[in-house]
C-alpha cells in the first residue's frame, strides 16, 4: 500500500491540461521592420508634374515689337491691356519693366541731342561699362582666392 500512496500522491501532483492556467506575461512582439531607403523620384515623373523652363531672353528689337503690338491693340480698342499683354506672350511685370526701360532710353536719346548733354550721356555709359568690368574682375579674383584657400570645392 505504501507504493499505492506514492503513486496517488505523484498523480495528484501532476496537473491535468484542464487545470493549466494561461500565462499572464505579455506576448513577445517581432521587431519592427526597418524603413525602406528613400527612393529617388524618376526624372520623367518629376518632369511631368513640374515643368521648369529657362527664362526667355528677348532682344531689343523683339521687345520694341511686342510693346508696339500691345499699344496698337489697346489703342484700336481690340482688347484691354491685360488681354493684349497675354496675347503677346509676356507677363504684366515684364511689360511694365520693358515700358519703363523704353522711356529711359527715349529720355537718353532726347538728351543726347545737345553737345554738353551728349558728353554727359557718353560719360555715364562709360562709367557703367567700367563698373561692370570692375565687378567681373573682382568676381574672378574672389573665385581664385576661394579656390586657393580651398573654400570652393
Amino acid at each position: 500500500m505504501a507504493d499505492e500512496n506514492k503513486t496517488e500522491t505523484a498523480a495528484a501532483g501532476v496537473e491535468t491540461p484542464a487545470e493549466v492556467k494561461p500565462s499572464t506575461a505579455k506576448k513577445q512582439r517581432s521587431p519592427r521592420p526597418r524603413k525602406a531607403a528613400p527612393v529617388e523620384a524618376k526624372p520623367e515623373a518629376s518632369a511631368a508634374r513640374v515643368s521648369v523652363t529657362k527664362p526667355r531672353k528677348y532682344g531689343e528689337q523683339e521687345k520694341a515689337e511686342k510693346l508696339r503690338l500691345i499699344e496698337t491693340q489697346v489703342a484700336e480698342g481690340k482688347s484691354k491691356l491685360k488681354n493684349a499683354i497675354k496675347s503677346a506672350g509676356i507677363s504684366e511685370q515684364t511689360y511694365y519693366q520693358w515700358k519703363r526701360a523704353a522711356k529711359l532710353d527715349d529720355k537718353r536719346e532726347s538728351l543726347a541731342t545737345d553737345d554738353e548733354l551728349a558728353d554727359l550721356v557718353r560719360l555715364e555709359d562709360e562709367n557703367q561699362r567700367l563698373r561692370k568690368l570692375l565687378a567681373e574682375k573682382l568676381r574672378a579674383e574672389n573665385a581664385e582666392l576661394r579656390k586657393r584657400l580651398g573654400l570652393d570645392e
